[in-house]
């Protein structure tokens, strides 16, 4: 599950550009966590200190305990992430990202039925929310 939650906060992180896979040079790059939570709580530092999300163009690596990879899709400012290596290979889940003050915040919706309509996941179990910077 932690995996799970640590490739869906990379992959939503590559956005911006309607309908296309192109990625704006902002977002690209490697981000590193610096707050998470799920289902409105916070999530303790130590889960995700050492994680890193790279993107390049429309392809993510996730390091976490594992190295997840895959595909991110982008119309406006949602995202559909699609696992290709690792342990969410085969999953697609949905998000929605903003960039603001050097920071990427990326919310996904952990089964992919929908996107987010915000960036909040009080009394969502299977939203989680991710903050990053370079």
């Amino acid at each position: 599950m932690r995996s799970v939650l640590i490739i869906c906060i990379f992959l939503a992180a590559c956005s911006g550009a309607k309908n296309t896979t192109a990625i704006p040079s902002k977002i690209q790059g490697t981000w590193i966590a610096i707050q998470q939570e799920m289902g409105g709580k916070s999530l303790p530092k130590s889960f995700y200190d050492k994680q890193q999300l790279i993107i390049n163009d429309s392809s993510y690596t996730v390091i976490a305990e594992s190295i997840d990879k895959g595909v991110v899709r982008y119309h406006g400012n949602k995202m559909d992430i699609y696992g290709k290596d690792g342990v969410n290979k085969g999953k697609h889940f949905t998000a929605i990202y903003k960039y603001d003050n050097d920071q990427l915040t990326i919310c996904y919706n952990l089964s992919g039925t929908s996107y987010p309509e915000a960036f909040d996941t009080k009394d969502k179990p299977g939203f989680f929310l991710s903050v990053f910077k370079k």
